[in-house]
């Protein structure tokens, strides 16, 4: 295998919730939907559940990727599989966590068009990111990769 091969992703996932999270907000500057559900207490103590639980996982994945001295940059080669810690919950936590953070702060800015493309982003970010990482780790981790994606989920 060619020590240069990596997933090939090229646009960074954050950048792509950011992105649609803006799309959102001027969707709803040119387009407004009400909004007044957003006011009630119950959903902004929602958006900052939503943010806490993504930063619960944003840390514990980023902190399993120090450990074991591997990269979180998308587009660069892993050097190790991994399947333990939050990885045995989920195997893209830390785009659960991107999720996570892009619900909790729709909770709390009230916009209806970041709900309405949310459903669209996870769909590209899953065919644009999350199979081109899922290729790459056949590749490179095998019988290893194809025994742990039978066992745990892509999402949750």
């Amino acid at each position: 295998m060619n020590k240069q091969d990596n997933p090939g992703v090229q646009f960074p996932p954050p950048l792509l919730y950011a992105a649609v999270f803006v799309i959102g907000i001027f969707l709803q500057k040119f387009l407004p939907l009400d909004h007044a559900i957003f006011g009630m207490r119950a959903i902004s103590i929602a958006g900052i559940v939503f943010l806490v639980i993504a930063f619960l996982f944003m840390v514990r994945s980023i902190g399993q990727f120090i450990r074991t001295k591997n990269t979180i940059i998308p587009n660069k080669a892993a050097s190790s599989l991994q399947t333990t810690g939050i990885y045995h919950m989920t195997r893209n936590p830390m785009y659960v966590s991107l999720a996570l953070i892009y619900l909790g702060l729709t909770c709390l800015i009230g916009n209806w068009w970041n709900i309405i493309l949310l459903p669209v982003l996870l769909l590209v970010v899953q065919e644009f990111v999350i199979k081109r990482e899922e290729r790459y780790l056949s590749r490179k981790f095998g019988d290893a990769f194809i025994q742990y994606r039978r066992e745990v989920r892509r999402w949750l």
